[in-house]
């Protein structure tokens, strides 16, 4: 894969009326962010942020090498849901048995049979857990779903997890028609 861009936070609501804005950062301890900028946006701005309380920061724009704070509440509703990236050259390099979840996308995945199922197409983390989308499965990426992963040799072994099926009610009759 050629995007070698990490996702390192989000710009979220404003915060008061001199352009302070919420932020939610990726990193594992959140007061670590503003020490892997400047970040992108990946349409060529450049951004910078200081924490002035837990969550809330104040984000400047990087403008022919210059910082440009955001001026009031207007600028920074205009960048809710900004993403902040970095290239994934800027991280420090994962430990031994570690990786970042940006580097598994594009692996090849296996099944536990080593049929093919298709490649990472991303990696999604809505806030219930990580998942990963390969083709049109998506999977839980937990060690029961994903037991091996191999970033070396660009594959890992999947598992899909049984489809649960809810039975019905037995009291519940499903022809019948609800009464307002």
């Amino acid at each position: 894969m050629t995007d070698r861009r990490v996702l390192m936070g989000v710009i979220g609501r404003p915060h008061g009326v001199r352009g302070l804005v919420h932020v939610r950062s990726y990193t594992a301890d959140p007061a670590d962010l503003p020490g892997y900028g400047p970040f992108s946006d990946g349409h060529g701005r450049r951004f910078t942020l200081r924490w002035v309380s837990e969550g809330v920061a104040e984000l400047s724009e990087l403008v022919d090498g210059k910082r440009v704070k955001l001026a009031d509440r207007n600028a920074a509703e205009r960048l809710v849901n900004l993403r902040l990236y970095v290239d994934r050259a800027q991280l420090p390099a994962p430990g031994e048995d570690e990786f970042y979840l940006s580097d598994l996308v594009g692996l090849e995945a296996m099944g536990p049979d080593g049929a093919p199922l298709g490649r990472v197409d991303a990696v999604h983390d809505y806030g219930a857990g990580t998942s990963l989308e390969i083709g049109p499965l998506l999977v839980p990426f937990t060690r029961a779903c994903v037991p091996v992963v191999d970033i070396a040799a660009g594959r890992l072994t999947v598992l899909p997890p049984a489809e649960v099926v809810v039975a019905p009610d037995a009291g519940a009759d499903s022809t019948s028609e609800a009464v307002a």
